[in-house]
């Protein structure tokens, strides 16, 4: 159901002043800049009160059908809410696996049963999910994925191991691609999907600790866990169809989420700004020629990336390339993202090489930091590599080899 523009404006001024009145304040402690780096119960705590409150206040899953907890309402009003949130600096929503890849595969492809079972408790943060896909042993190469999965009567035994579990000591359940039929002439055919459940035994994730110091991540091993055959989505050994539907999800091709901001989102603008009180050979650095300009093309890249955005909604503008926006929106955003925090970090000098709880470091270390979190962001979902690839082929029509 669309919505006119009047209502649409009236929605921004309520959820505007909504945010204004209910967004919490200072916690006393580090909170993660992604949902990448929920890395203890403080944090995590914290974060799962921010998002019930955002969801029983009707701002988040706006889009989500009402009997399975959303609001049942245009994806416009919750465009506008996540805008709402990012003009703010709201907290993120944490729960991104959940309300942002298996949330709407369920909704897609889900029986009645899964739906009834799992959406509400996701937007409610009830429930936290984690993702198995990458192995140890197999870089970006999915397809090849060999944690075993092999049925037993009305169970299935899962061993084998996942890494890059976000938040899988935290998760309740995971959405797993396991192998459950080795022998098969395509690697592809032999793979199944499962919305698993973590908290049993025989399943053992153990948090990774990062550069930064933070956690968030966890490598997960599986050793005879048995997961119900019930687990199942999309019938046994279509996991291959349903992995690379739920990656539409997470590269922002397929819409779906339900809202909420997944990691801090900062500006060139407010980049330019944290800049103001830093030197060169005694001069401002803002006044430099060779800094200026780098920041021009910053803020270009940026002002591009937000009207492709507006562009996709609008099809008579895509009508050469239709799938081109969507498919490069993450290599673009991503990419962008790391380039201006390398070059918010190379422009403060000598103080770029000081860290969060130096005393002389700018805007507490956040450009350091934000710098360093942001590799995460150009690996998970396929490598930039990997992206560029997916452009070349689906919407250049440039050969596999």
């Amino acid at each position: 159901m669309s919505a006119s523009k009047l209502e649409l404006e009236q929605f921004r001024t309520e959820v505007s002043a909504w945010i204004a009145d209910n967004k919490p304040g200072n916690p006393g402690f580090l909170l993660p800049q992604t949902f990448m780096e929920v890395g203890n119960e403080q944090q995590l705590e914290f974060l799962r009160e921010w998002q019930y409150k955002l969801w029983s206040a009707g701002y988040l899953g706006m889009a989500w059908p009402k009997e399975y907890g959303g609001g049942g309402v245009s994806p416009a009003f919750q465009r506008i809410a996540d805008q709402e949130m990012r003009r703010h600096h709201t907290p993120i929503a944490f729960n991104v696996i959940g309300l942002g890849w298996a949330g709407p595969l369920i909704n897609d492809i889900g029986t009645e049963e899964e739906k009834e079972k799992y959406l509400k408790r996701i937007l409610s943060a009830e429930d936290i999910w984690c993702q198995g896909f990458s192995e140890p042993d197999n870089g970006s190469d999915l397809g090849n994925a060999q944690c075993r999965a092999m049925r037993d009567g009305d169970e299935y035994v899962v061993n084998g191991t996942k890494i890059w579990t976000t938040m899988g000591n935290f998760a309740d359940h995971m959405i797993l691609l396991a192998r459950t039929a080795p022998q098969t002439e395509r690697k592809y055919d032999g793979l199944t999907f499962f919305l698993a459940p973590m908290r049993i035994p025989g399943i053992d994730p153990r948090p990774i600790q990062k550069l930064t110091g933070e956690y968030g991540f966890t490598e997960t091993f599986f050793t005879d866990a048995r997961i119900p055959a019930s687990s199942v989505i999309g019938g046994e050994g279509n996991g291959w169809k349903v992995a690379m539907q739920t990656l539409q999800y997470e590269r922002g091709a397929a819409s779906g989420a339900a809202g909420g901001l997944n990691a801090v989102h900062t500006s060139a603008g407010e980049m330019i700004e944290s800049l103001r009180g830093v030197q060169r050979d005694g001069r401002p650095i803002l006044e430099d020629p060779e800094v200026r300009d780098e920041l021009v093309q910053t803020l270009i890249r940026e002002k591009s990336i937000a009207l492709g955005d507006r562009r996709v909604h609008i099809s008579a503008l895509n009508a050469d390339y239709p799938y081109s926006l969507p498919l490069s929106r993450k290599l673009r955003f991503t990419e962008h993202s790391r380039a201006m925090r390398k070059l918010a970090v190379g422009l403060q000098g000598n103080h770029g090489a000081l860290y969060v709880g130096d005393d002389d470091v700018i805007d507490g270390g956040f450009w350091q930091r934000s710098y360093l979190n942001s590799f995460s962001a150009t690996i998970g979902g396929g490598t930039s590599q990997v992206q560029a690839n997916i452009i070349a082929e689906r919407v250049l029509g440039l050969p596999k080899d």
